[in-house]
Formats: C-alpha cells, sequence, structure tokens
C-alpha cells in the first residue's frame, strides 16, 4: 500500500508540473502546420514565456512537429519535452519515425536554435528525416541543432535528456573572447553527428559540464535503422572530435561515451580540468591533450578505456596524444585494440602505441595502472619531445608484464 501511494504522489506531482506549463500547442504549434507556421509561432510563445520566465511544454503526438530553423531561445525560457534520453528513438507504430515530443528538422540555411541566458531543453527528440544513413556522398551538412549566442553574453544554459537522428553538429557552444558564456550544462544527450562532431565548447568559463552523453551510429536504430559502415567511415575521415572543449576554467567531464568517430575527446591549450569514467571505443585517437603554460594547464584523467584501430595507417593511431606544457594525469586508463564490423579498422587491428608525446616545451605525465595491450611498436610510449619528463608505474604491457618507467 505504502508504495502505490508513494507511486500516486509522484504521478500527481508530474502532472501538477506539467499542468503548469503551457503548452505549444495553445500558441498555435501544430503537427498539422507547416514547418513556416510552425517557427512563426513557437518563437511567439517564446517570447511570451521570456518576461515571467515560463516554461513551455513540448505535448507530445504521434507526428512530429516540423519546424524551420532560426528559433531564438530567449533568457528564462525553459522547453520540456516528455521524454528522457531515447538512444534508439521512440517508435511509431505505422512508420519509420519517432513519436513524442519531437521537433523534425529540415532546414539546411539556419542554426535550429540559439540559447540565450538562463534557459533550458530538456526531453525533446531532434530528427533530421531527410539525412542519409546509408550514402556518404549525399551526407547533409546542416547547421548545428543547438547552439549558443555568438551577439550577446550567455550563462547557465541547461541541456538534458536530448536525443538527436540524423545531426550534422549536435552542440556548437564555440562562443567567442568577446562575447564568453558561463555555466554551461549537458547531461544524458546521446546522438550521432555526421561531421564526427557532438559537443563543441570553446570560451566556456566558470566550470562547465559534459555528463553521461553517448555518441553511437546505432542511436536511431528503431526508427531508420543503424547508420551504415560507409558513412561511419566518412564521419573518421572528417577528423573531428566527438568532444572538443578549450578556454575554459576547470571542465568537468564525467560518463563520456563515442564508438566511430577520429576523435574521442579534444582538451586544447587554453582548458583543464577532470575527465573521468569515459569509453571512446573505435577511434583513430582517444584524446589530444595539449596546454599553453605549466600553471594551470593540466588535466586529471582517470578510469577510462580506448580502443584505437580506425581512420589512419596504424602508425597513426595513438590512443592518447599529449603536447604543448602543464600536466597530464592518467591513472587507470586503458587502451586495446581488435576489429569491428560496424566500420573499417586497420588490417593490423592495433594501435601504434599507447601514449604520444610530441613538441619541444617541457611537460609532464604521470601514468598509473594503465593496461596497454594490442599496440604494435616495442614501447607503448612514443616521445618526439626531448624536453618531457614521464613516470610510468603498476602499469602493464602488450606483454602483460609490469611496466614501471621514468622518462627524464
Amino acid at each position: 500500500m505504502r508504495k502505490i501511494i508513494t507511486l500516486l504522489f509522484v504521478v500527481c506531482i508530474q502532472w501538477i508540473y506539467a499542468s503548469d506549463m503551457k503548452s505549444i500547442q495553445e500558441f498555435g504549434v501544430k503537427p498539422e502546420n507547416s514547418a513556416a507556421l510552425n517557427k512563426i509561432n513557437l518563437q511567439k510563445a517564446i517570447d511570451w514565456a521570456s518576461s515571467i520566465g515560463a516554461a513551455l511544454w513540448v505535448e507530445p503526438s504521434d507526428e512530429p512537429y516540423h519546424i524551420e530553423g532560426g528559433i531564438i531561445l530567449k533568457d528564462n525560457v525553459s522547453l520540456i519535452g516528455v521524454h528522457g534520453p531515447t538512444p534508439r528513438g521512440t517508435i511509431h507504430q505505422n512508420k519509420k519515425q519517432p513519436v513524442g515530443s519531437v521537433f523534425k528538422i529540415t532546414d539546411r540555411k539556419n542554426v535550429f536554435i540559439t540559447v540565450k541566458s538562463s534557459t533550458q531543453i530538456k526531453g525533446i527528440q531532434f530528427w533530421y528525416a531527410d539525412q542519409t544513413l546509408n550514402d556518404p556522398s549525399a551526407i547533409i551538412v546542416y547547421p548545428p541543432t543547438i547552439q549558443v549566442s555568438k551577439t550577446s553574453f550567455t550563462q547557465g544554459v541547461y541541456m538534458s535528456c536530448l536525443s538527436f537522428y540524423g545531426e550534422y553538429v549536435a552542440f556548437d557552444f564555440n562562443a567567442s573572447r568577446e562575447f564568453p558564456c558561463e555555466l554551461m550544462t549537458f547531461e544524458h544527450c546521446y546522438g550521432f553527428p555526421l561531421s564526427g562532431e557532438f559537443i563543441r565548447m570553446n570560451y566556456v568559463y566558470d566550470v562547465p559540464r559534459i555528463l553521461h552523453c553517448h555518441v553511437n551510429p546505432a542511436s536511431q536504430r528503431f526508427i531508420g535503422g543503424q547508420i551504415k559502415r560507409n558513412v561511419v567511415d566518412a564521419v573518421i575521415a572528417k577528423k573531428t572530435f566527438a568532444y572538443a572543449i578549450n578556454n575554459t576554467d576547470n571542465a568537468q567531464i564525467i560518463d563520456l561515451f563515442t564508438f566511430g568517430t577520429y576523435g574521442g575527446i579534444f582538451l586544447g591549450e587554453e582548458s583543464y580540468g577532470q575527465l573521468t569514467n569515459f569509453n571512446f571505443d573505435c577511434v583513430a585517437v582517444g584524446i589530444l591533450k595539449q596546454g599553453s603554460n605549466s600553471k594551470n594547464r593540466n588535466w586529471q584523467i582517470t578510469q577510462g578505456s580506448i580502443i584505437a584501430n580506425t581512420g589512419e595507417k596504424v602508425e597513426n593511431i595513438h590512443p592518447i596524444i599529449i603536447e604543448g606544457q602543464g600536466h597530464t594525469s592518467l591513472t587507470n586508463v586503458e587502451a586495446f585494440s581488435g576489429g569491428n564490423s560496424a566500420l573499417t579498422p586497420v588490417k593490423e587491428q592495433m594501435s601504434w602505441d599507447y601514449l604520444l608525446v610530441r613538441g619541444n616545451k617541457k611537460l609532464s605525465v604521470s601514468v598509473f595502472g594503465a593496461r596497454m595491450r594490442n599496440y604494435m611498436s616495442d614501447s607503448p610510449v612514443t616521445i618526439k619531445n626531448e624536453n618531457a619528463i614521464l613516470q610510468f608505474s603498476a602499469c602493464i604491457d602488450k606483454n602483460e608484464n609490469f611496466y614501471n618507467t621514468i622518462i627524464d
């Protein structure tokens, strides 16, 4: 009885929460409307919500809301849908399309939505109905789905439980020195960008967060099928990173996954922070870490796995690359390799090494508890920087022997 009462209480709370929001349908955003009319009406709804800090309810429907791009999510507005993340797509009974709180996007000229301060987008699916799944030459280069404002200071944006199907770039949060942004949070977001770029951030200060995000070519398996091997190969060939961050304060990055992109994560020369609990699967480079000084261009990287096996000749496949200045601490980060039928791995089905260090300025690396295997070179580390210092402790090499060494 107590469980039943608790469940009823939760349901009532959810109903009250939804009833306090105005449905976008009340403003004339309807599944049967044209994309142009829905854009006009959704912008009117946002304009109304901005002055009072209201939330707009993306009422679920068996037909998506077809909407043109160019929408501005003005200050104080939340767009709320019904979903948690839907990494395979919700299933229409008779059509290969998602149902629920779904925006259908076909606009090839405009960013779909630009966010400003104190905004939230949660529980929504973004479906690019015209995007190819099986022809690399037919990939549509859509503008980003969600973009930070390029003309104003943006602070406090929360992106949660969002799913993308057929996007080219999901999140473009590359701000500028003139208009930096702060306090950006991304969590529980799923997709497979055909540019290879899922979340890119630049000039994002005051502790940005990327949490529990997942990039995989099977993201729309239930509605269109898995993205084909030749398309995944074309994405890898773009030599981009699924996650990229630069010019930031103490970034917090937790629980990331990517499969079938050239790079896992790029940590730019003006970044620092912590990266933990990750898996970068079937990439050419798992982590590329840079640094512009030795004071605070430091990353603590822990509890991760990298499978580097594709996209380049084997000599250019490196689970981890470190260059520039600063310190990198790697703890319990393993790397191995092998084949996979969802893309084209190198014939050796191996990486060249575990770690490549390059450049000409002093940098430092400490590695503890790394399991390093399926690399071709004699040594797990390739040194192309005479000023680098490194220490490996309690690591395991490709022969399953302990690897403990100091390189100075």
